[in-house]
């Protein structure tokens, strides 16, 4: 399962209801920060999220509405709160520009307040836990180094506890042995291989992030199938050519996207001023239903169906 929190969720610049991009991935114990705009600490805040175990950011590229709140985050890490470590995930011209402003602006010859790691990534997995694994894959949009993220829950096998119980399983190390793997012996000498009390194997839950992006057509291979897809719809279909010009998506063309690919769940986020929130949804609902459009402080919940 993946909990998703709109901390930001305007194009380009903030409106009067709508930060600039940035959000949060729970999984777990594990929090990870997508992108990263001008005042998302404070979006943070209201949010009432925190900064605990808020260590790793994920950049999807360089452009300044996705990553000035960078500056303000570490200001604040200098001054009143603390964590280990900060790890900023992302394409080398992001990281680059990324390092003009935390060092050359913030720091200005300071140390930081932590361990501090610019992570360059290239298409293909980056980051695996013991149960999920992060895979970065590229985007079309304006300049190179642009990444989409694609969450992935391991396959599992779920373990029967009543085939346990019937078996005389006790609770404790033995069953976790079982779900590791392991064949045990019980008290009596009788052994339990895994295959006697596990289900059969499930595929895990996947989620997509992509933050801005011209084309479609060389996505559906990453994103296919998923629960749940988060995707830009900075233009409604009547200024198609201006989201062509400046290498932006549609409402429709999101949405032609979770047909083609079999998406479960599609969220739009990353909203014109130009336009009412009505319309892009009702757009993207001619071509695909199960579909909403993400306002700050939003919270949603994917989970593959047992």
């Amino acid at each position: 399962m993946f909990e998703l929190i709109f901390l930001g969720t305007s194009a380009s610049a903030p409106s009067a209801r709508r930060g600039l991009p940035a959000l949060i991935v729970k999984h777990d114990e594990y929090r990870f920060l997508v992108d990263c705009g001008e005042g998302t600490q404070r979006q943070i805040l209201q949010s009432g999220v925190g900064f605990k175990r808020l260590s790793r950011i994920l950049i999807t590229h360089g452009h300044l509405d996705h990553i000035l709140g960078l500056g303000g985050l570490l200001s604040t890490f200098l001054r009143w709160e603390a964590i280990d470590e900060l790890e900023i995930f992302g394409g080398r011209t992001a990281l680059d520009r990324i390092h003009d402003l935390l060092y050359g602006v913030v720091l200005r010859a300071k140390k930081p307040p932590m361990p501090l790691h610019l992570r360059e990534i290239k298409a293909g997995k980056f980051f695996e836990a013991a149960d999920f694994t992060i895979t970065a894959f590229p985007v079309t949009h304006r300049g190179p180094d642009c990444f989409g993220y694609l969450f992935e829950e391991k396959s599992r096998r779920p373990f029967l506890a009543e085939k346990a119980d019937q078996m005389g399983v006790p609770h404790g190390p033995e069953r976790r042995d079982l779900v590791n793997g392991k064949t045990i012996t019980l008290a009596d000498g009788s052994k339990v291989k895994p295959d006697n009390v596990l289900g059969p194997l499930k595929t895990g839950t996947r989620l997509a992030v992509i933050g801005d992006t011209g084309r479609t057509d060389n996505l559906v291979k990453y994103v296919q199938d998923v629960d749940m897809l988060v995707i830009e719809s900075t233009y409604l279909e009547d200024e198609a050519d201006m989201a062509e010009q400046f290498s932006h998506m549609t409402a429709r063309r999101a949405a032609q996207l979770a047909v083609l690919a079999g998406v479960k769940e599609l969220v739009l986020t990353h909203l014109s001023r130009r336009y009412r929130e009505k319309d892009v949804l009702d757009e993207a609902r001619e071509v695909f239903e199960n579909v909403s459009v993400a306002r700050d402080f939003d919270t949603f919940t994917t989970k593959r169906e047992e």
